[in-house]
């Protein structure tokens, strides 16, 4: 919940943002503080998301991907609710080796976040990586919805 209130800033008074998480603890720790008054927070499962097709303008995914169980057909659920031109942004406060040093493990070629196996992830999906950003302090893969 913590990124609602600079969505909503983004999209300002008029837009809708949505904050979805699988887990009820999750959204009502972002309730308590108060994140739901900058978007509407939904249980979901990112498997069946209860939206119709081409219903959002983008997707802003933090900590996601490592946690997908079915990494291209949960993006291609999100590509689906997503409009043709529309932006799916993964981000994670750390990169990938900062991230791999604080839990003491060697970074390995087959890391779904590594910029090869998510290009090709993300094509698989329905999208096209526009850019892709893997610094000590961030990790920020922006793509496009592929029509």
């Amino acid at each position: 919940g913590r990124a609602l209130p600079p969505l909503r800033a983004a999209v300002g008074p008029s837009g809708t943002v949505l904050g979805a998480d699988l887990t009820p603890a999750m959204l009502r720790e972002a309730a308590r503080a108060g994140r739901d008054r900058d978007g509407a927070l939904l249980l979901t499962d990112v498997a069946a998301l209860p939206l119709r097709p081409s219903a959002l303008d983008a997707v802003f995914a933090a900590g996601l991907i490592a946690h997908l169980p079915d990494p291209a057909g949960n993006l291609r659920e999100i590509a689906r609710v997503v409009r043709p031109g529309g932006v799916l942004a993964l981000f994670h406060p750390v990169g990938r080796a900062a991230l791999a040093a604080r839990q003491g493990r060697a970074l390995t070629p087959d890391d779904l976040r590594a910029e090869p196996n998510l290009r090709a992830l993300l094509s698989r999906s329905g999208w096209r990586m526009t850019s892709y950003a893997d610094e000590d302090t961030r990790f920020l893969a922006l793509a496009v919805r592929a029509d």
